[in-house]
């Protein structure tokens, strides 16, 4: 099994930690401390020994921070986790607030005095965030203090798990299609256009795909945990513990790149700094510590993005068609779990932990599985409403007759990494289900059809994904989609489909399309497709061309839940081209399985009544 379904979060220890916590703060002369849930290189998901946010107060989602004070503790989540974080952290402790209606700076204005200080870890905060929150508090008289040891670091003490150590291997160049070589031409090429003299990656996404290595240092994220500084002319060298690099990889690495150790990154940092070079900083995901180094050094960093982050997004034609093939074998795997459940969803035997377990067996058997690409979320009726619930052996429930499940859940193989989200029904739904259901699918139709100019923003095109939804008086708390990796993190930056996306779409470049709805205590609909931007092309009787999306997930949408009334003729058009597909495309799957639409899912023609 890639993922286990025990409880993680444990809050009954909370109340003794926080004890612990603040004893230390007084002896560093601190009135409150930042508990974020990042690492040293900002990472979405955490290794174990990383997860101070979990040990702290319970609370297992991948984003949010807390600050613990002696006038009381507050937890800062998302719409995504609003739900959740209540459930798994102690409230009498922690006051659980939800951002950006709640701002953690607002909240330390209104709970210190002038005077007070704020710790912070340097190599958990990001120069931005630090900077930020820094002119926000130096307005109130509240200062931001950086502490040399984390005090949670401190008391976990020995019973904190030990950093990971995976081997890396190769991205052969026929999955990647682009050579170490000439990315990293791309990078210094970039470097010198900026007046740059070198640039500090601190992502591993960034570095791994720059290096064309894969590792397994976080678990359903194919990376490894490293260092690399590029110059703008001569070598780069990646710092990254010498066990994870094996021989053939010491041999493929070795005509690109030096390789030292990561206690070694401090000194050559200040080296550059000491010569005057001009080091760029990736403010928006490089720590604040960094900054502090080469300002010891007597230098400065300069601020600008990650180089390899845009390249990245903008896959390759060897990397579009992988994740092709990627998409069709995961969709036969997905259409076969979902055939299995129309067999046995209404016996009362199936629970949200079973469920999750089948259908990673279905994948298993394509072969060619290397890992999730994150836990499944798998949840039925009310869990359904906890936008990223997590099924445990102590929470999962039964699949209920007359309600529904919501199953989100993908792949990592290494051709592409892929991300779906499907809604059925278990026995007959209501109207009110149905009419929901109409909504959303309304909404991720919309998204998929769309036409758009080049220099459209993922913020252009949310509210596409809104419209059908806000017309009956409704809307969901988290972005329309985000970016997706290939054989990387199934988020990936810079693109997304939300409020918060200012990335300009580009050939190339994966997204999500996942709109949903959510009624607390009683269902959740999610309906998810990844979506690959094509080049513009001419429309007829237009005057611009315009960029589109290929839709790259196969699988049919739940007809029970369709009411072909609900939708205008155009959307039916298009839902039945779409459920058209699976029949075209699965003579290029080699593979022996049965026909992607499962029973009650089948794919024959939608007509208007």
């Amino acid at each position: 099994m890639y993922q286990v379904f025990d409880e993680a979060s444990a809050p009954a220890a909370s109340g003794d930690r926080v004890k612990a916590v603040l004893r230390e703060l007084k002896r560093q002369q601190l009135k409150a401390f930042l508990v974020p849930h990042s690492d040293q290189h900002q990472n979405e998901f955490l290794p174990p020994s990383e997860e101070r946010l979990a040990w702290l107060t319970g609370f297992t989602g991948s984003a949010g921070v807390a600050i613990v004070t002696d006038n009381g503790s507050a937890l800062f989540v998302d719409g995504r986790y609003i739900l959740q974080a209540p459930r798994q952290v102690d409230t009498d402790i922690f006051e659980v607030l939800q951002i950006p209606k709640a701002k953690p700076s607002e909240w330390l204005k209104g709970t210190l005095v002038r005077g007070n200080a704020v710790g912070y870890d340097p190599r958990l905060h990001t120069i931005s965030e630090i900077e930020r929150l820094t002119k926000t508090l130096d307005a109130a008289g509240i200062r931001l203090t950086p502490v040399d040891e984390n005090p949670i670091d401190k008391i976990w003490g020995k019973d904190r798990p030990a950093p990971p150590r995976a081997e890396i291997f190769a991205q052969p160049m026929e999955l990647a299609g682009k050579g170490t070589g000439e990315k990293l031409m791309q990078v210094q090429m970039d470097l010198v256009d900026a007046g740059h003299d070198a640039v500090l990656l601190t992502a591993p996404e960034s570095i791994c795909w720059l290096f064309n290595y894969r590792g397994g240092d976080i678990k359903h994220t194919p990376v490894a945990l490293a260092y690399a500084i590029v110059p703008a002319k001569g070598r780069p060298t990646l710092f990254i513990d010498p066990d994870k690099v094996g021989e053939p990889m010491r041999i493929a690495l070795k005509p690109f790149t030096e390789i030292a150790k990561p206690e070694d990154l401090d000194g050559a940092l200040k080296a550059l700094a000491e010569s005057g070079a001009k080091v760029r900083l990736d403010p928006g995901s490089a720590p604040m510590r960094f900054a502090t180094v080469l300002e010891a050094g007597g230098g400065k960093h300069v601020s600008g993005d990650d180089p390899c982050i845009l390249p990245k997004a903008i896959k390759t034609e060897a990397e579009q068609e992988g994740a092709r093939r990627a998409h069709l074998r995961d969709g036969v795997a997905m259409a076969r779990f979902l055939a299995w459940l129309d067999e046995v969803a209404e016996t009362g035997r199936v629970d949200e932990v079973s469920a999750a377990i089948k259908l990673e067996d279905f994948r298993r058997e394509t072969g060619q599985l290397k890992d999730i690409s994150f836990d499944t979320i798998a949840a039925s009726g009310p869990h359904g409403a906890v936008v990223h619930y997590r099924p445990t052996t102590d929470s999962k429930r039964v699949l209920d007759k007359n309600s529904l499940f919501l199953i989100d859940s993908g792949g990592q193989y290494v051709d592409g990494t892929t991300d779906i989200t499907r809604t059925v029904a278990v026995g007959k739904p209501t109207a009110e289900m149905k009419r929901h259901y109409g909504l959303v699918l309304r909404s991720h139709i919309a998204i998929a059809a769309a036409r758009f100019p080049a220099g459209t923003r993922g913020q252009d095109l949310d509210p596409f994904a809104r419209g059908p939804l806000w017309t009956a008086g409704l809307d969901f708390d988290h972005g329309t989609g985000h970016g997706v990796g290939s054989y990387l993190s199934v988020h990936e930056g810079p693109q997304r489909l939300s409020r918060l996306g200012t990335e300009e779409l580009e050939p190339g470049m994966i997204l999500s399309n996942e709109p949903g709805y959510y009624r607390e205590d009683e269902y959740g609909i999610r309906l998810e497709n990844l979506v690959l931007v094509r080049p513009a092309e001419a429309i007829e009787g237009g005057e611009r061309k315009m960029l589109s999306f290929e839709t790259l997930t196969l699988v049919p949408f739940d007809r029970r839940l369709i009411d072909p009334k609900q939708l205008l003729t155009w959307e039916l058009a298009w839902l039945n081209d779409y459920h058209a597909r699976p029949r075209e495309d699965r003579a290029a799957h080699r593979q022996r399985r049965p026909a992607l639409a499962p029973p009650r899912h089948r794919t024959d023609r939608l007509a208007l009544k």
